[in-house]
């Protein structure tokens, strides 16, 4: 028997699911569904793939590059974007920080206000 399997989104931990899903709405464009003070899903224009967040007091932010004894990043975003220039200024615009680190000139790696890591890069 075969199944299908879609995966229609990530889920991010914040100390604060609203504003951290008011953050990537500005920053990617995308339209905001607030469910309430502990979950909340951006959603890009299509409405095909969403961004949630939920409430996780205990939130500890990862380092960027990695280092021993201190939290690892479990995953980050990549973001496909038409123009790197108008993206980056966009979320910066937003409260994004843009890392020291930068391992490719195609790609920009940031920390969201809470310290989540995300990549811009282009085709």
């Amino acid at each position: 028997m075969s199944h299908k399997y879609a995966l229609k989104g990530v889920v991010l931990d914040a100390p604060d699911p609203r504003a951290l899903g008011e953050f990537y709405s500005r920053a990617l464009g995308w339209e905001l569904n607030a469910h309430d003070d502990t979950w909340v899903t951006a959603t890009d224009p299509d409405g095909t793939t969403g961004l949630s967040f939920q409430l996780e007091p205990n939130y500890q932010p990862p380092t960027w590059p990695s280092r021993t004894g201190v939290q690892q990043m479990q995953l980050h975003l990549d973001i496909q974007v038409d123009d790197l220039e108008s993206a980056h200024q966009r979320a910066m615009d937003a409260g994004a920080r843009l890392m020291e680190f930068q391992p490719q000139p195609d790609v920009r790696v940031y920390a969201d206000p809470v310290g989540h890591i995300f990549c811009f890069f282009t085709d």
